[in-house]
């Protein structure tokens, strides 16, 4: 987060003519800019609006590896943030960039905050955002969890199996919703009963195209497939809308090796013994040599 010469001999000056900007990308791609200058900026590829009564408070920074916080505080409009894209989590975990401009020669700035949004919690017609900064995943914990079920999501670098296979996944048009939360479509009769449970919903027309529901319960209901999600997807899916049911995984080592085939890439550890086996006595006519309890 350098400084150039230039905008150094500005704020040297002791005339300054600065604002802050903040760029706000979120996960599905609109990329929004936000000033509390009187007009419009533009850098970065991103135009800066002034009409969205968007400010922050000031920034904590520190050395090390300490978590950098702020918050953005800002009105919901229709013209920037709006109430609807807050609940349906649009903004979770959107990538923030925060810097302090020249407004007079944009060319002159620094980025003052790089992180994510964190928390958001509305009210009154506006909205308080927690960013986060960069160091922040560094809370979370991390290691090898050594366990009988697979530590792996399904699909990633470790799974190694292609979601995007026929047999992984189906494109289907919702016939019916109740409660956003309860779907039903064609029997997709390719497809076994329970083939989905623990899979994910992945909606991709309509007012709730980008979100993704979890999958509790996977059903044939007459002619007709009965998809149950955990909770309700937070925008309004209509019938007509498409949808991409993707198949899931218990994370057990008999469904790895015969759902998927994919026995040798398993992440977890199925042969450890429970906790009942420290107390388990050897009985006559069994094999007791200390070996796989795995036949």
């Amino acid at each position: 987060m350098g400084i150039s010469a230039d905008f150094q001999t500005h704020l040297d000056g002791g005339h300054t003519t600065l604002a802050r900007c903040w760029q706000i990308l979120r996960k599905d791609g609109v990329l929004l800019g936000f000033t509390d200058h009187d007009n419009d900026l533009n850098f970065a590829d991103t135009v800066f609006r002034a009409d969205t009564g968007l400010t922050a408070l000031a920034l904590d920074q520190s050395t090390g590896l300490s978590v950098d916080n702020s918050e953005a505080l800002g009105a919901l409009s229709d013209a920037s943030i709006q109430d609807v894209d807050i609940e349906a989590g649009r903004f979770d975990s959107a990538k923030v960039t925060a810097w302090v401009v020249n407004w007079a020669d944009v060319a002159q700035r620094r980025v003052v905050f790089r992180g994510s949004i964190g928390e958001i919690q509305r009210g009154g017609g506006g909205f308080r955002a927690e960013l986060r900064g960069l160091t922040d995943p560094l809370n979370q914990p991390s290691g090898r969890v050594f366990q009988k079920p697979c530590t792996a999501v399904l699909g990633d670098t470790s799974c190694q199996i292609d979601l995007g296979e026929v047999q992984n996944f189906a494109d289907v048009v919702v016939e019916e919703i109740t409660e956003q939360r309860v779907l039903r479509f064609g029997a997709l009769t390719e497809y076994a009963e329970g083939w989905f449970d623990r899979g994910r919903l992945d909606v991709l027309s309509g007012a709730a195209a980008g979100l993704t529901g979890v999958i509790k319960q996977d059903r044939f209901a007459g002619p007709v497939r009965r998809v149950e999600l955990w909770a309700p997807i937070k925008a309004q899916i209509a019938v007509g809308d498409q949808v991409r049911l993707i198949a899931g995984c218990d994370k057990r080592f008999a469904t790895c090796r015969f759902k998927f085939g994919n026995h040798l890439n398993f992440q977890g550890f199925p042969d450890v013994p429970g906790d009942e086996w420290i107390s388990t006595l050897p009985r006559d006519g069994e094999v007791n040599d200390g070996g796989s309890l795995r036949s």
